[in-house]
């Protein structure tokens, strides 16, 4: 079979980086394109030298029409808006779309949904092997336990990130509260100030810290009486992230059109 072509979104800044530089580490994909915002004093810039690679003679450009009808599919780790429009472009043309946007609205999370009758797209709030792992044993630990157990999800990310909770920590809350049996945004406390009165049974609480150069740190808290079960994961480099953006395309090139997650890459949605 031939290489799968990609193209990746937001090509210029850390993220972009990181997927240029994994696809040509990794065997059966090549770099089809690189996209950047129209106003970026990048556009035109050679995508394999932002990369610290060699020259590859790939520009970064805005034209994301032009480039997908060249390619089987783009990674996406942008903005909101972007990410809603790339999806409509994929869903016109049949493409894959691997989307690590965090920050979506609900009209955002309903267009890309509506995109993906028509196109294959994988969506998580964190592409990493091992985040998703500890979603899945979140889950299952939350199934286990009753409300005796009080949840709550610590996450830590570095200065610059611009989004609180995490998507990375609202996808763990999802994952307990579905091991609940219960609706997320019904029961999520995502700030606590002044005088709160009591916890309530069943809720689950987010804690959110900024600062430095941290990659991403998150910590799922099952608090009980006596005891407390901790599950903890602790990114080092954002490679980890790029990696299983590139597993999940090749995931789904060969998948009907719909919208999927990293669980069902994975293998997981029945853990």
């Amino acid at each position: 079979m031939a290489d799968m072509r990609l193209i990746v979104a937001g090509a210029g800044g850390r993220m972009g980086r990181t997927l240029v530089k994994a696809i040509a580490e990794t065997k059966g994909l090549a770099l089809a394109g690189a996209l950047e915002d129209a106003r970026s004093p990048l556009i035109g810039k050679d995508a394999g030298v932002l990369a610290g690679l060699s020259e590859n003679g790939i520009k970064l450009t805005a034209d994301a029409a032009s480039l997908l009808e060249q390619a089987d599919g783009i990674i996406d780790f942008t903005v909101p808006v972007a990410t809603v429009a790339y999806a409509a472009l994929a869903a016109k043309r049949g493409k894959v779309q691997v989307i690590g946007t965090t920050g979506l609205s609900t009209g955002d999370e309903a267009k890309i949904k509506d995109a993906a009758s028509k196109a294959v797209i994988v969506k998580s709030g964190n592409m990493s092997l091992g985040v998703n792992l500890l979603a899945a044993l979140t889950k299952r630990v939350a199934k286990t336990l009753d409300d005796l157990f009080d949840i709550e999800i610590l996450e830590m990310h570095h200065n610059q990130k611009v989004d609180a909770p995490s998507g990375t920590a609202l996808l763990l809350g999802r994952a307990a509260a579905e091991g609940r049996g219960i609706d997320l945004d019904q029961h999520a406390v995502k700030a606590r100030e002044g005088h709160t009165g009591k916890r309530t049974p069943g809720d689950i609480g987010f804690a959110t810290l900024r600062g430095g150069t941290v990659v991403g740190e998150h910590t799922v808290m099952f608090a009980g009486p006596a005891e407390r079960i901790e599950l903890t994961h602790k990114a080092e480099d954002r490679m980890i992230f790029a990696r299983g953006a590139l597993h999940a395309a090749l995931w789904a090139r060969g998948q009907t059109p719909g919208l999927y997650s990293m669980m069902d890459v994975l293998g997981l949605k029945n853990f």
